[in-house]
């Protein structure tokens, strides 16, 4: 039987606004995520950033993607500029857990979902934070280091008391260490995340304290920093933890420096369970405050058994 004409034409008018329709069912339109990262330098964040793109492209997200770069102002213009954008949601990797708190309050009075990944938020109503858990990974590298140095001998941290994941960190080294009452720790400075800065005060440490024994890095670039001074120092004898296994890192322990360990984070994981969360908000399900993803550590021997790819 031959379908009338006035039938075949609603037939293919619908057939066109399949797509248009479906979109309205999900809200009007393509759902849009601003993210603001520390950095894009970093290769833990080009991970975060890979598991985010990764997991909104299964989703049909559109992510506008920068990065503070360690200027809090500028993070803060960036989230403001989401605002002003009528995003639908805001990822937000603080530069400042404190100071980050009156951008997180402008989503907050236009009502956007704020998520924070990596580093937490002192102030302002977040939805939910995704990171490692970092206090089981400051755990880990107090466990190695008393390990090689036989619970026993003088230790620096190189710290950055203005982020809360690092904050976590230190927490769970302190804690692990009063385990071990014959180690001390004689310094903690900060050395601000970075490499040169790193750098220069553990040269400062290591001319105060010339019996010192072990360095905790509190991220690869803070132990690469404290490598440097080691060996223009040519202290062979300090044993240095870090923290992220980035590719320098694990390099530098492959070569037997005094690089030993490397707390392993999985930023690609952090990324996807982040949109991951996100979609679970948008579909009105419970969501969790906090989720903890797993850390490991690796060292030369650990590192010699993975597979070359």
């Amino acid at each position: 039987m031959t379908r009338p004409l006035s039938l075949l034409l609603t037939l293919a008018i619908c057939s066109l606004l399949i797509p248009s329709c479906t979109k309205k069912e999900e809200g009007g339109h393509a759902k849009i995520i601003g993210v603001t990262l520390l950095t894009r330098g970093h290769v833990f964040y080009k991970d975060l950033e890979e598991g985010l793109r990764t997991e909104a492209v299964k989703n049909n997200y559109e992510l506008i993607v920068t990065a503070g770069e360690f200027d809090l102002g500028k993070q803060i213009a960036q989230i403001e500029d989401f605002v002003a954008r009528k995003v639908d949601a805001i990822i937000v990797c603080p530069v400042d857990s404190k100071g980050i708190g009156s951008g997180i309050r402008k989503a907050n009075q236009a009502k956007i979902p704020v998520f924070t990944a990596d580093i937490a938020a002192f102030e302002g109503d977040v939805v939910s934070h995704i990171a490692s858990d970092n206090e089981l990974g400051g755990k880990r590298a107090a466990e190695y280091l008393a390990k090689v140095l036989h619970g026993k001998g003088k230790i620096a941290i190189i710290n950055q008391p203005t982020v809360t994941s690092v904050l976590d960190r230190i927490a769970g080294f302190k804690k692990e260490l009063e385990k071990f009452p014959d180690i001390t720790v004689v310094a903690d400075v900060n050395g601000d995340g970075v490499r040169d800065r790193s750098l220069q005060v553990s040269s400062d440490i290591l001319q105060a304290h010339p019996d010192l024994d072990g360095i905790f890095g509190i991220n690869d670039d803070s132990a690469l920093g404290a490598l440097d001074a080691v060996q223009q120092f040519k202290r062979k004898n300090v044993v240095i933890i870090g923290y992220d296994a980035t590719p320098p890192a694990v390099a530098a322990i492959l070569r037997n420096t005094s690089l030993k360990a490397d707390v392993v984070q999985y930023p690609k994981k952090i990324g996807s369970s982040t949109i991951s969360a996100i979609k679970d908000y948008f579909a009105g399900y419970s969501v969790e405050k906090r989720y903890a993803v797993e850390v490991g550590i690796v060292d030369r021997e650990a590192l010699r058994k993975i597979p070359v790819q």
